[in-house]
């Protein structure tokens, strides 16, 4: 029997819908199939009484062309907004101060963020040896290392919960960022690469200078313009298992009206790692180990609106995050209603706090009512609140962010070694090349190259 698709792709988050977008407009038959209501995996965007709130992603950085063009093929470029010029700065809490962080020399030697000794131990980085190509550190250890204990504390410890939710003591650096790990490789100092690899950034945008955007109805504009351009999308449809079929795979599914088997010529699994891991049990036990062996910590979202009138801080930022060195109970918070316009009705201010990841897991887990009452009690302290919130939402994410923790490379090589050993079968999750939505929108394109690969390149996929 002929395979009813040429692509079968099993999930529907940012991944997964990317992926098909990209095969679909090359002209390959895609199916999308995913177990939850709506598409969009944790992309979500809610609107109540005029505010508006991003219970996943609150943002992307537009690193690649690929943004823009998937932007304009599926018409969704006309709703794109970029960040608030007045969201530049980014606040590190040290001592119960918020304090700015330093976005140039000047700003950086007179911060009080940093101590003069930090400041000056600065320069030993210049003579810190590189470490061996085959080394494996944590980001903690490569930056105690070349940047000392002072900036591990008060930089990198609350930018690694801000970006991963994660621990700096587990995360592998050359896994997690690994633009560092080759810096400090080609010119043997990050001081030095600053310095000497700035001919090279001009030529490509770097996630520091990458523009930061949204939608003005929010990120699941995104998902949603992507979802509703796949031909053969399918919801509430769970992928039960796989199996090699005559011509290509065939994979079992309960949907809404029962059991169903699918057949295609490709599959991609677009699951989170779990998920991925069940399906992969009987035919790849060691690809399906590696991918159990992949935390995911649970993080609370939670929007709280209040009058501007009520809080003392000026919000002029980004928002703020808090080293684990500083003892509270929370990651940081976004200054939602400063980043983007149309977040919250006039007079009114909307603020997107974090909770839990590697640090404190308990805390994500603990009742809705606890999370709110702990966030508002932190906010008053640090940003001057002096009522309780008019509105607050709290979504709670049981698995949220994929940690690349010591050893990730081991675990995706084995994932290459399943791709190589099952001809047709295919892995794209933000578990791999990277865990925001540009990172996953570009390896999509990755991952769709290489099933174009896969299935030939025909006369309708080369246009």
């Amino acid at each position: 029997m002929n395979p009813a698709s040429d692509v079968l792709v099993i999930g529907a988050g940012i991944s997964g819908l990317a992926t098909a977008w990209w095969l679909q407009s090359s002209g390959r038959r895609v199916t999308v199939i995913e177990a939850a209501s709506r598409a969009g995996g944790t992309i979500g965007t809610l609107r109540d009484s005029g505010f508006l709130i991003e219970t996943g992603p609150n943002s992307t950085l537009e690193t690649s062309p690929l943004i823009a063009q998937m932007l304009e093929q599926t018409g969704t470029i006309a709703g794109r907004i970029y960040a608030n010029p007045a969201a530049k700065n980014r606040f590190i809490l040290r001592g119960g101060m918020l304090l700015p962080l330093p976005m140039s020399p000047p700003e950086f030697l007179g911060t009080r963020l940093f101590s003069a000794g930090a400041k000056l131990g600065l320069l030993r980085e210049l003579f810190v040896a590189r470490s061996s190509p085959d080394s494996e550190e944590t980001v903690a250890q490569f930056v105690r290392r070349r940047l000392g204990t002072e900036f591990l504390d008060y930089a990198i410890n609350p930018f690694v919960a801000g970006v991963y939710a994660g621990d700096p003591e587990r995360l592998s650096v050359r896994a997690a960022f690994p633009r560092l790990f080759e810096i400090e490789q080609q010119y043997g100092s990050l001081i030095r690469g600053q310095i000497q690899g700035a001919r090279e950034r001009r030529k490509e945008v770097s996630k520091q200078a990458a523009p930061m955007l949204s939608f003005g109805d929010g990120m699941q504009t995104l998902t949603d313009g992507v979802a509703a351009r796949i031909g053969d999308l399918r919801l509430g449809t769970r992928a039960t298992g796989i199996a090699r079929g005559d011509a290509g795979w065939e994979v079992n599914a309960v949907g809404l009206q029962g059991a169903l088997t699918l057949r295609a010529k490709t599959v991609v699994l677009a699951t989170p790692a779990a998920a991925a891991a069940q399906l992969m049990r009987t035919h790849a036990k060691f690809a399906s180990d590696a991918l159990g062996d992949i935390p995911y910590p649970p993080v609370a979202s939670i929007a709280s609106a209040y009058a501007r009138a009520d809080v003392a801080h000026a919000l002029d930022g980004f928002g703020f995050l808090v080293p684990k060195k500083e003892q509270r109970r929370i990651l940081g918070t976004i200054f939602s209603s400063t980043l983007f316009g149309n977040r919250a009705p006039d007079g009114m201010v909307l603020l997107t706090t974090f909770v839990g990841g590697m640090r404190q897991p308990e805390l994500a887990r603990l009742d809705e009512a606890a999370i709110a009452a702990l966030v508002q009690e932190e906010l008053g302290s640090l940003l001057g609140v002096r009522s309780a919130p008019q509105r607050i939402w709290v979504t709670r994410w049981k698995h949220a962010i994929p940690q690349y923790t010591l050893g990730h490379l081991s675990r995706m090589a084995a994932i290459e070694n399943a791709e190589r050993a099952l001809p047709g079968l295919f892995f794209c999750a933000n578990y791999r090349g990277g865990i925001s939505v540009a990172d996953c929108i570009e390896s999509s394109r990755a991952a769709a190259d290489r099933v174009a690969r896969c299935l030939g390149r025909t006369d309708s996929g080369q246009r």
